[in-house]
């Protein structure tokens, strides 16, 4: 049986369009269409610095909106007719000051086929040392159970290639995925079928 080692941000569901959406409802903002957001964190694009972005981004998470959040609905397609043919796991990048909301999320959405939950911390201002992995490459070679990794970060993606696992790029506007989200978990059935 094949372990799949999924993002949770974006993969799973739509964080950034979901923040995006309510930034600009909170600061009366005109944003730019969300399929132009070629940057991720897209703070230059939106004329913000990154700590701005990251807090607003925390805020988004911690204020209760993050956890109301519904699954992406070709993802969780997917898990329905699919899920229980593989081992699943979750690493994700949020902030530890998230994992919390993150962990509750992903164990309402997809306990029925997600049994780890793993996070790799982006760091914020004031966090204190205990960082095990500085990525998510370095937590994927020590874990050594991954036979795929579905993400949408492209630097997560070089860094388990690296490991010579086998990756899936996420479409998402920032990075240079040129499939459809169901040509993409498409290749997933067929991998977790055929290898």
């Amino acid at each position: 049986m094949k372990t799949l080692v999924w993002d949770v941000d974006d993969v799973l569901n739509d964080l950034t369009r979901a923040w995006l959406e309510d930034w600009s409802s909170v600061a009366g903002a005109v944003p730019p269409a969300y399929d132009r957001l070629v940057g991720n964190p897209p703070h230059e694009l939106l004329g913000m610095s990154r700590k701005n972005f990251l807090a607003s981004l925390d805020d988004f998470r911690l204020c209760g909106k993050a956890a109301k959040l519904p699954p992406l609905p070709p993802t969780f397609d997917w898990f329905c007719l699919h899920g229980e043919k593989c081992r699943n796991i979750a690493l994700t990048a949020a902030p530890l000051c998230a994992a919390p909301v993150s962990a509750q999320w992903v164990m309402n959405h997809f306990g029925k086929w997600i049994r780890s939950f793993n996070i790799v911390p982006s760091h914020r201002e004031g966090d204190g040392p205990g960082r095990y992995w500085s990525s998510k490459s370095e937590f994927l070679a020590w874990w050594g159970k991954c036979d795929m990794l579905i993400d949408d970060c492209e630097e997560n993606i070089a860094g388990a290639k690296a490991l010579g696992i086998r990756t899936l790029l996420f479409p998402r506007p920032w990075n240079s995925s040129h499939l459809s989200t169901s040509e993409t978990l498409g290749i997933i059935t067929e991998f977790i079928h055929n290898g």
